[in-house]
């Protein structure tokens, strides 16, 4: 994830600037009071985005028993990670949840992050989205975090109006509303762990913990001035639950310990200064994890040679492992080694061919080698990739640069005008689609679908 400063950045462990701050307010929030602004990677400011595949993947296979016990197709399910040291989630954008960095990384049982994630389920199914955010079902998730921290800042700023309610409605009824969806969504969180056959007692500890977080007020305060229902309430009800459910004690599913254990080393080996990662895994500790995370280090530092040999060494010892060939294409990639890096990351992908991110990551590499054959390659990558992540406003961009360079200039506007309607930009996803349909053939799929972007731009407010 946090590559090495001036380092090139493939999608797949890259951090991208999101919003300055993480300030959710309303119904699809966890946490009673806001997250802090941090610097994000180079000194830029704002949050980031993390993503990868493995982590994702891992979150999504604890997550997996909750959401069919939702009604939740966990194919269809969104994970991302923000990179913030808060406690904090929330839903946006249809079936797409968002975990903080910090929580993932307190989560002192694979229970505790499931509760909470349960708990965002329930705002998925409870249909619980802020008028305001309905519009970024399929906006880039730059767009996502950019509107909900709008959202949070007018709600601290005791703003009302249409943006963070209906028309008309003032920041109090909004209150009263968001309080319901969370006291709907705690119900449904436990209701989703009881049928799963899992406890709710990792919610009741994260609420515990949020708790002990909570500023100490002297004045008495107005509840309904809260976003959210007063975590002591919340406590009790929980309390109340785990007292008297049946999967109260049910112990953790086989692996779902080792999965946590595994998410929280690579996401501390990516974010924690490299020294104290090698501190905490010295070379004398020869466990699969504590290799992999002094791979990350060393590539961080950057100690090129020396992480290789981490990295080769786990891919001798796990020939079926893509992350680890991932991961080795990502360390020559970033160090302008582009060639070598296209061999891990074909690799990559032939042992997980479903791994959207990957293929972007492999699609990038080709593009930058500057070698036509592969440049097609790319496009065909990215054109599949796109079904499952067309989100990435990268994406776009990379596929806009491989189209241009193939001189399908219609290609290369579609793909524009695409990123653009998911970013929100109205203007450039028209104009951009505009000269899409003046280059494409009248009945071609690229020429339909120039025209509905066209229609959907129309619908966006204005930039």
């Amino acid at each position: 994830m946090s590559p090495a400063p001036g380092a090139r950045r493939p999608l797949s462990y890259r951090l991208r600037c999101g919003a300055a701050a993480l300030l959710i307010a309303g119904a699809a929030a966890l946490p009673l009071h806001p997250a802090g602004a941090h610097s994000g990677e180079g000194g830029a400011s704002g949050e980031t985005i993390l993503r990868d595949t493995e982590i994702e993947n891992d979150i999504r296979a604890l997550a997996t028993p909750v959401w069919r016990a939702a009604g939740l197709e966990p194919g269809t399910m969104g994970i991302y990670i923000v990179n913030d040291a808060q406690l904090n989630s929330f839903v946006a954008g249809g079936q797409a949840i968002f975990l903080n960095s910090g929580l993932i990384l307190r989560a002192r049982t694979p229970n505790m992050l499931i509760g909470v994630i349960a708990h965002e389920s329930g705002h998925i199914v409870g249909g619980h989205v802020l008028r305001s955010l309905e519009a970024l079902k399929n906006a880039s998730i730059e767009t996502i975090i950019a509107t909900v921290l709008a959202v949070g800042a007018s709600v601290a700023g005791g703003n009302s109006g249409p943006m963070i309610a209906a028309a008309g409605l003032g920041q109090r009824a909004f209150m009263s509303f968001s309080v319901a969806q969370e006291a709907t969504a705690d119900h449904m969180a436990m209701s989703f762990l009881d049928r799963s056959g899992e406890s709710a007692r990792g919610l009741l500890e994260f609420f515990e913990i949020l708790q002990a977080d909570e500023p100490v007020i002297q004045q008495p305060i107005d509840p309904w001035a809260r976003t959210h229902p007063l975590t002591s309430e919340r406590i009790d009800y929980l309390r109340h639950h785990v007292e008297t459910a049946r999967s109260s004690n049910a112990p953790e599913p086989a692996g779902f310990t080792g999965l946590l254990q595994a998410i929280q080393v690579k996401l501390h080996a990516f974010l924690d200064d490299p020294a104290t990662t090698l501190r905490d895994y010295p070379v004398s500790d020869r466990s699969t994890l504590a290799r992999y995370a002094r791979a990350i280090a060393l590539y961080r530092i950057p100690r090129l040679d020396a992480a290789l040999a981490e990295i080769d060494g786990l891919i001798r010892d796990d020939p079926a492992n893509p992350y680890y060939d991932e991961l080795k294409g990502q360390m020559l990639f970033e160090n302008g080694r582009i060639r070598e890096a296209i061999g891990p990351y074909e690799l990559a992908v032939k042992l997980a061919p479903r791994a959207a991110l990957i293929r972007i990551a492999l699609s990038q590499a080709y593009i930058e080698s500057g070698n036509p054959a592969l440049n097609k390659r790319a496009i065909a990558y990215l054109n599949d990739a796109s079904r499952e992540e067309g989100r990435e406003g990268t994406l776009w961009r990379l596929l806009a640069t491989a189209y241009g360079r193939d001189n399908q200039l219609g290609m290369m506007a579609l793909s524009l005008a695409e990123g653009a309607l998911a970013d929100n930009k109205k203007k450039d996803a028209q104009q951009q689609a505009q000269r899409a349909k003046q280059t494409l053939p009248r009945n071609s799929v690229g020429y339909q679908r120039a025209e509905e972007i066209q229609r959907e731009a129309d619908h966006l407010d204005d930039d």
